[in-house]
């Protein structure tokens, strides 16, 4: 890690989910501030209360920086805002909503203006949210608006990438928002962030059939024929390695998913369960943006709110997710503005020459 050590902003979430006891669990690991420096958008008041509700008290302290451009290396800051009149936990109102966006809204503030260096952010709750400023269905959407591109959700772990070519829409609407457009954009974005944002030479990429047995020849559906199968041949035409498309049971109840270096999937549940199944500390990464945000890939567990059972891994999964892509992008970037000087650095060594020889070895 470089001396500069990376500020990664973390917002709240949702006040009365889990958001807060996973930042304060994930980070009270010292040796978090070793490898980043933390910048929490969110309630100092919140932050407390569930500080209290663990059986051993985490020793987080919070040092208070009026925006990330004032924090301190080597301690855990915060940038207060999105204080609710009330902390509920385990109960959706509008205030946590309300809290909820102001914190995610201060922490894109200082993302914009280059004051951190990615975004990590906790569950929201997509009902409470909604309101005459805010009409986004998740992180994804509110992303693509603020940062201007069409984001891919991609949900990454150590053994798996998928990506979905639709997100938060109801299943009723999901054949008619699968077009061969959108799926060669996908395919071109998955490709560009497996590159440069994974450090993968030249990614296989697996694409899943809307139907079952892929649509058995038509009997079951069109989408493969009319719409998927195109989309893979034009995108192969590109350059692009995708193969499919693949009936959903066979690819991964087969293990077929383990030759291939990501997956696109047709729609959200389509990808994330057997997602979940495989990776149960995955990380939700937003790709093709200019900006890196990532997020645990799970809800608020309203559930199990302030009851000290939520488990942060995910959260720490996506704290370093955060700080391996930037970095990956910034070493990418670097070879590539100079590229025969960086391999030359990496060899250790270059070639010489006979002339470049002292005489007594010229002689020999």
């Amino acid at each position: 890690m470089s001396e500069n050590k990376l500020k990664i902003g973390i917002a709240q979430g949702d006040p009365n989910g889990i958001g807060w006891e996973i930042i304060l669990k994930a980070l009270a690991d010292p040796r978090m501030t070793e490898i980043c420096t933390p910048v929490i958008y969110g309630s100092a008041k919140a932050a407390d209360h569930y500080r209290q509700t663990f059986a051993e008290p985490e020793t987080v302290q919070l040092v208070p920086a009026a925006s990330a451009h004032e924090a301190r290396r080597g301690k855990v800051n915060i940038v207060e805002c999105g204080e609710p009149q009330r902390i509920e936990p385990g109960h959706a109102t509008p205030e946590a909503g309300r809290a909820a966006v102001e914190a995610l809204r201060r922490a894109m503030q200082d993302l914009k203006e280059g004051l951190i260096d990615a975004l990590v952010t906790a569950p929201i709750d997509k009902e409470t949210v909604q309101n005459d400023d805010f009409r986004y269905t998740g992180h994804t959407e509110y992303l693509g608006a603020e940062l201007g591109g069409e984001p891919l959700m991609i949900l990454c772990s150590d053994v798996l990438r998928v990506g979905l070519v639709t997100k938060h829409i109801p299943v009723a609407e999901i054949s008619r928002n699968i077009t061969k457009e959108k799926i060669v954009h996908d395919l071109e974005t998955m490709r560009r962030t497996l590159i440069a944002d994974f450090g993968i030479v030249e990614p296989r990429i697996a694409v899943m059939a809307l139907n079952p047995h892929a649509g058995d020849g038509g009997l079951l559906g069109t989408e493969e024929t009319e719409i998927i199968k195109p989309a893979i041949v034009e995108a192969y035409g590109k350059g692009i390695l995708a193969f499919g498309p693949f009936a959903a049971d066979g690819l991964f109840a087969g293990g077929g998913y383990a030759h291939y270096d990501g997956i696109l999937a047709m729609y959200h549940d389509q990808g994330l369960a057997p997602f979940k199944s495989l990776s149960p500390d995955g990380v939700n990464f937003t790709a093709g943006l200019t900006a890196v945000r990532t997020s645990p890939d799970h809800g608020t567990a309203f559930d199990i709110a302030g009851q000290d059972k939520a488990d942060p891994q995910s959260m720490r999964n996506a704290i370093y997710t955060a700080i391996d892509i930037v970095e990956t992008r910034r070493a990418r970037t670097e070879w590539e503005a100079n590229p025969l000087q960086r391999a030359e650095r990496e060899r250790g060594h270059r070639d010489v020459s006979a002339k470049d020889l002292p005489r007594n070895e010229k002689e020999e």
